[in-house]
């Protein structure tokens, strides 16, 4: 008797893509679990480290900006930004969320290598599990630049929280796609740990977290502006500062022109597109993953 097994055939390694991570929740939370537990075990402080870390990066960005070099306003430097304490740490949360996300995730691959190599499940569980580790740790940052804006008088409308998970999204969808995209290219690649290390070094600065956009425009003109501010992380950045640091000025603060009419659906569009790529990136390299490592 002969026996037709009929069904589409598939590469072995080869997974659904993100249709497999609706089905493998349980798999992801143990994920997530398992990491925080690892990164953390021996640890005195634990999670409080999601505290120490950036408090500290905030001291000596805003000693060395806001008071030496003055972009704090004040008597002496009346032309600088208002409450510039809130202006800073609101863009180095979200800043803080996509290096981690970025730098775990372009890893993730090859530090689940001996897994990976023993059975077979989702592999872009590994990615997106560091990305939700990093929303973890980014939850505690909030909430501390939550409670500095209620003291400096943080009085927002629902359309400026919204525009915070406008800019929490466009920025975790791309560190996403450039997880995925790098820790497919790491398995093959090392020297992609490296490209990501200095990718990361420049987003700091290629977005405005310590400056104002303002110093931007008149620096490089319009038309140079414009590819600046077409940056995804510039847009989630000018996003935050809309939803944490504008309600706490006087109203008359600049925003970037066009930021919810343009630049708002240019980042998402950007970002989803990134996202994409990365997922069709990974699919293509993920059959090979347990050989190469």
């Amino acid at each position: 008797m002969t026996t037709t097994i009929s069904g589409e055939l598939t590469r072995p390694g080869l997974g659904g893509g993100f249709r497999d991570l609706r089905q493998s929740s349980f798999l992801l939370k143990l994920l997530v679990r398992k990491e925080l537990k690892v990164r953390y075990r021996g640890s005195v402080l634990g999670l409080l480290w999601s505290y120490v870390k950036p408090a500290v990066q905030f001291i000596v960005f805003y000693v060395a900006l806001g008071v030496f070099l003055g972009l704090e306003r004040s008597a002496r430097n009346p032309d600088g930004l208002s409450n510039y304490a809130v202006y800073l740490f609101s863009g180095i949360v979200l800043i803080n969320f996509f290096s981690e996300a970025l730098g775990n995730s372009a890893r993730s691959i090859v530090n689940n290598g001996n897994l990976i190599k023993k059975i077979y499940l989702p592999r872009e569980l590994f990615p997106v599990a560091s990305v939700w580790v990093s929303a973890v740790h980014f939850f505690p940052q909030l909430v501390v630049l939550v409670i500095g804006c209620v003291v400096a008088g943080w009085h927002p409308d629902a359309f400026q929280l919204l525009a915070a998970v406008g800019g929490f999204a466009i920025v975790g969808f791309l560190a996403t796609g450039l997880g995925l995209l790098f820790g497919a290219a790491n398995v093959y690649f090392r020297d992609s740990e490296n490209l990501v290390d200095m990718l990361l070094m420049v987003a700091t600065w290629a977005s405005p977290v310590m400056y104002s956009w303002t110093m931007v425009e008149s620096k490089l003109g319009p038309g140079f502006f414009a590819l600046y501010q077409a940056n995804p992380i510039t847009v989630g950045v000018e996003l935050f500062h809309y939803a944490f640091w504008y309600p706490t000025t006087d109203g008359s603060a600049a925003m970037p022109p066009n930021l919810f009419s343009l630049w708002l659906p240019v980042g998402m569009v950007i970002s989803l597109v990134v996202l994409a790529l990365g997922q069709l990136t990974f699919r293509r390299l993920e059959g090979r993953f347990a050989q190469e490592l």
